[in-house]
């Protein structure tokens, strides 16, 4: 009588039949780790976070900058808040080539000048420090087109002037050419002193 109960191998369990199915044992080796992996982090995050400065701190930022050594013709670019400032003490001539221009000439008429009221004429003096200090000039160096850092004493008005789209500011940093909609941005700052400048 022939015995049918013995059993060859099983198919699939053979060294030669693949890649073994995934067991309970690899679920819960890999559910293990993720759970680790993620309790980690959780534990790191409070610690990580701390170390970024407060929302009000970085509203605040102020910097000082000497400028003593800044004689007329001379400019300094110094960096706050992460973008370029250019600060510049304007030659007699550089004052008066800003003042004669007129209003209705200007491509933007408004001051962007964050010290005075947001609807301020883009005047020489409103494009300045001020009466008395009009040959100081602080504006943000980031081309009003597209960021870029515009060159300083260049373009056809011998202000500033933007080599990757051409856009040309004039002596007090207002557009006159080019794809530009606005003039250099001038952010708040007060001299602290003769020589003391004070950013933000």
């Amino acid at each position: 009588m022939t015995d049918h109960t013995s059993q060859g191998p099983v198919p699939g369990n053979s060294p030669g039949d693949g890649p073994a199915e995934p067991t309970r044992r690899d679920f819960l080796y890999l559910a293990t780790g993720m759970a680790g992996a993620v309790g980690a982090v959780s534990v790191a995050w409070p610690f990580i976070d701390q170390m970024r400065p407060d929302q009000s701190t970085l509203a605040l930022a102020s910097i000082e900058v000497n400028v003593a050594a800044l004689q007329p013709g001379m400019s300094l670019t110094v960096k706050w808040r992460g973008k370029p400032v250019f600060i510049r003490n304007r030659t007699p001539d550089e004052v008066a080539a800003a003042a004669k221009v007129p209003l209705d000439q200007l491509k933007d008429p408004v001051a962007r000048n964050a010290n005075l009221p947001a609807d301020a004429q883009a005047t020489g003096v409103d494009r300045s420090a001020g009466a008395g200090k009009e040959n100081w000039i602080v504006m943000i160096g980031s081309c009003t087109h597209l960021g870029c850092v515009p060159l300083g004493q260049s373009g056809e008005y011998n202000g500033w002037f933007c080599p990757c789209h051409g856009s040309v500011y004039d002596t007090a940093g207002r557009i006159r050419k080019g794809p530009a909609p606005q003039n250099l941005a001038m952010p708040a700052f007060a001299f602290k002193s003769d020589t003391v400048i004070q950013i933000g």
